[in-house]
């Protein structure tokens, strides 16, 4: 029997309470913070966690307040299939996607190099147009950078991982979450990765390969928070105390 994804432990942990009366329609969940600390697993986890009860129905994301639950049945009779979650992938695409680059660097032509500044060139005009054709064109660039490794087998799993972004549920409503907060592929970045390797360096294409993906991570997370509000109050909440300790009294 395949080992249970984490964030799948958590969704179907959060359903068995929703659908069991737990919570009411219109109650608030406990916070990403707390909801970490009780299923002791990471932040990231707990947003793909929530990501799966989105796409289920039984949730309901307000952003800058929190997820409250917005059903006790799920829409579709059943629980959705759970695919790779989004920041899973993003953190096995960082790791695999590094070596794809270090080992490009070695192999790479001078006609695939001015191809990848063709595909850099596409995703900036269209980040003003149509995000979804920048993003197809960030794909392409991707597949350009295995493709130039030589190596079918890397080629296939990168090729496996962008099309498991595409398949799996889970990460196309974080997509479209992150897209409607204005994600868009980051043009300075993929730059600096033609830039690395047109030195055909090896690190230096890995590590600006995994800074851009890194960076990916942390751009969607800030995107797709849920609780700014209450991590606003508790950070005025928290300089209120420090301003009366300071004070004396």
């Amino acid at each position: 029997m395949a080992q249970q994804r984490l964030y799948e432990r958590v969704a179907d942990d959060l359903a068995r309470q929703i659908l069991g009366g737990a919570f009411e329609v219109g109650a608030r969940l406990p916070s990403e913070r707390l909801l970490a600390e009780q299923y002791d697993v990471s932040r990231p986890t707990i947003r793909e966690a929530v990501i799966a009860l989105e796409v289920d129905g039984l949730v309901e994301v307000m952003t800058g307040s929190g997820v409250y639950v917005r059903a006790t049945t799920r829409a579709n009779g059943r629980a959705a299939p759970m695919d790779i979650g989004p920041f899973e992938l993003l953190e096995a695409r960082a790791a695999i996607e590094g070596e794809s680059a270090a080992l490009a660097a070695l192999r790479i032509s001078d006609s695939q190099l001015r191809g990848l500044t063709v595909l850099v060139e596409e995703m900036a005009a269209e980040n003003k147009r149509d995000v979804v054709m920048s993003e197809d064109a960030d794909r392409r660039f991707h597949l350009a950078i295995a493709e130039a490794t030589q190596n079918s087998a890397i080629m296939h799993v990168v090729t496996e991982l962008w099309d498991a972004r595409e398949r799996s549920l889970q990460s196309v409503k974080f997509l479209q979450k992150a897209r409607a907060e204005g994600v868009k592929p980051r043009i300075d970045e993929h730059a600096a990765i033609v830039d690395a390797l047109t030195t055909r360096d090896p690190e230096r294409a890995r590590q600006a390969m995994r800074r851009h993906l890194e960076g990916v991570a942390d751009m969607v997370f800030a995107a797709t928070e849920a609780e700014a509000v209450e991590r606003a109050r508790a950070q005025v909440a928290a300089a209120r105390n420090r301003y009366r300790v300071g004070s004396g009294g």
